[in-house]
């Protein structure tokens, strides 16, 4: 590796949190970090982590059209954020046709779930965790029926996403969501490590070696396909 691509290498890691991890010379792996907070529409304070999904989006259409990208590995470690925009970000990650594998390496909170399950493989540190509960929402509410309506349709789609690419019912989800014991100011259900393997969110407890050791065996099986 050169001077000037340890430089871009660095610069891309330092601005957009991403860059490609190297094997024996040939790129092959992706790597896509989601920290901090999800930032949506509006830009998040200058004194906070936040990833920006207009750099995320261009990245993973690059990456389905790239002949030297492999697999995919998204490391998550992010308080949630804009619901729209994350759940934008787990449908293209679901849509690649490339092997991807998630690893969860702190919390995976909010709209953080559907981004942690909509990998082809999933894995959680043992001291990761993962909280489900209701969308809120900033700013004046109107409170009216139709309100209520437009959360539940959010809600829904939260739902209907996370159970359909994980091992966990949309009911069971939806009661953990709902949950009204484990937080004394909040509804919902943190879990952690093997309890979310336990629900059916994610596959395994593991941390970054067991994640590259499962990619490069699914990126393996793509090759011999071929």
């Amino acid at each position: 590796m050169t001077a000037q691509t340890d430089k871009n290498t660095e610069k891309e890691i330092r601005e957009t949190g991403q860059v490609e991890l190297e094997k024996q010379g040939e790129s092959r792996i992706q790597l896509i970090s989601i920290i901090g907070e999800i930032e949506g529409h509006e830009n998040a304070s200058g004194n906070t982590k936040a990833t920006k999904y207009e750099h995320i989006l261009p990245r993973l259409a690059q990456i389905e059209e790239s002949r030297e990208t492999e697999g995919v590995l998204v490391l998550i470690n992010t308080v949630g954020g804009d619901v729209s925009c994350g759940l934008a970000l787990a449908e293209m990650i679901a849509s690649l046709s490339k092997p991807t594998v998630s690893l969860v390496i702190g919390d995976s909170h909010s709209i953080g779930v559907p981004l942690a399950v909509a990998t082809d493989y999933s894995f959680i540190v043992p001291t990761g965790t993962m909280m489900v509960h209701p969308v809120r929402m900033t700013g004046m509410v109107i409170g009216a029926v139709q309100t209520y309506d437009y959360f539940e349709m959010i809600q829904d789609r939260i739902l209907s996403f996370v159970s359909n690419h994980s091992r966990i019912s949309y009911e069971r989800l939806k009661s953990l969501m709902l949950n009204t014991e484990m937080m004394t100011k909040d509804l919902g259900t943190v879990l952690v490590g093997e309890e979310a393997v336990r629900e059916g969110l994610i596959n395994e407890v593991g941390g970054i070696r067991e994640a590259l050791c499962k990619l490069n065996r699914m990126v393996k099986a793509g090759r011999e396909e071929k």
